[in-house]
């Protein structure tokens, strides 16, 4: 009858896939899903016909699975609607979809900032309460999991508003990942607590400090280089620092950031102490240690 393809996010395709189906009169729970080794032409052909009291439908989960030609046109040919979840289908599985039902994408937000922008969107829904600090907390401290930020807020709507930051992290009761370049940024501004408190966050989370180390010389070869841009043209702009540097926008932005505020003395100063603390760290001084004496010296 109906072949639906939700693809994208698999949080929001399966809350799209549900708004969608009730939509149509049905309600998921009440649908059979199949998923994992359970996909299989014996095990999806009972439930491809109608029932005695209705037409009936089925959920396809195929996380995990790889369906050749053959059963994806035995979905297309169901005589009910049939919903596949189907993250990231390759090109050719795509253009089944497309020629024999129809495709519904859920992309997710990617920068922090358009995920701020979901939560924003979510709370209006939800008719929640929180100001948009607090939801750019969630963004920061959850990311990518729209799940996890799905659960705190059905949480917090069991709670009197309105939500500030304050309060929403004292619900949440985490913190949010540390930021190298946010450290940087920190310390180049004089802020050194700042600093090390990003610093501990990403040691916390479980970043390697050797590896963070490798980090912090490939940043600051950029906001070396931005330095020396900025000597030659003091209007730099994102855009150029990118296209100059050969990378994306966002390390450009951020290291154009951190030159802005250094010279190139100052720039060599650091650089000399990166060095120092890089060979500190490989001759058996402890990392994690050796990076926080590094990150207050370039906060001076």
């Amino acid at each position: 009858m109906t072949l639906l393809a939700f693809t994208g996010n698999r949080f929001l395709a399966d809350e799209t896939l549900r708004d969608t189906l009730a939509g149509r009169g049905m309600n998921a729970r009440d649908l059979p899903r199949l998923a994992g080794e359970d996909v299989t032409p014996d095990t999806l052909r009972p439930h491809l016909s109608p029932g005695l009291f209705g037409d009936g439908g089925l959920i396809v989960d195929l996380e995990g699975v790889k369906p050749d030609k053959a059963l994806l046109e035995l979905l297309a040919s169901a005589a009910v609607t049939v919903a596949v979840l189907d993250e990231s289908p390759p090109a050719t599985r795509l253009k089944v979809y497309e020629a024999r039902g129809e495709v519904i994408p859920s992309p997710a937000p990617s920068k922090p900032g358009d995920v701020t922008g979901w939560v924003v969107q979510r709370c209006k829904k939800q008719k929640l309460n929180l100001d948009r600090d607090a939801s750019a907390y969630l963004a920061e401290v959850f990311g990518a999991d729209l799940a996890g930020i799905a659960g705190e807020l059905n949480k917090l709507a069991l709670l009197d508003g309105p939500f500030t930051r304050e309060t929403v992290q004292r619900v949440v009761g985490r913190e949010p990942p540390g930021d190298s370049f946010a450290m940087l940024g920190a310390a180049t501004a004089g802020r050194p607590g700042e600093a090390v408190t990003q610093l501990r966050r990403l040691l916390a989370s479980g970043e390697d400090p050797f590896k963070m180390m490798g980090a912090v010389v490939w940043q600051y070869s950029l906001v070396a280089r931005c330095v020396a841009l900025q000597q030659q043209d003091g209007r730099v702009t994102e855009a150029v620092a990118a296209q100059k540097l050969g990378v994306k926008p966002y390390p450009a932005k951020k290291a154009l950031e951190v030159a802005r505020r250094l010279n190139e003395a100052r720039i060599r100063t650091h650089l000399e102490r990166i060095l120092a603390a890089d060979l500190a760290m490989k001759r058996g001084l402890d990392a994690s240690v050796a990076l926080e004496r590094l990150i207050v010296q370039l906060s001076v």
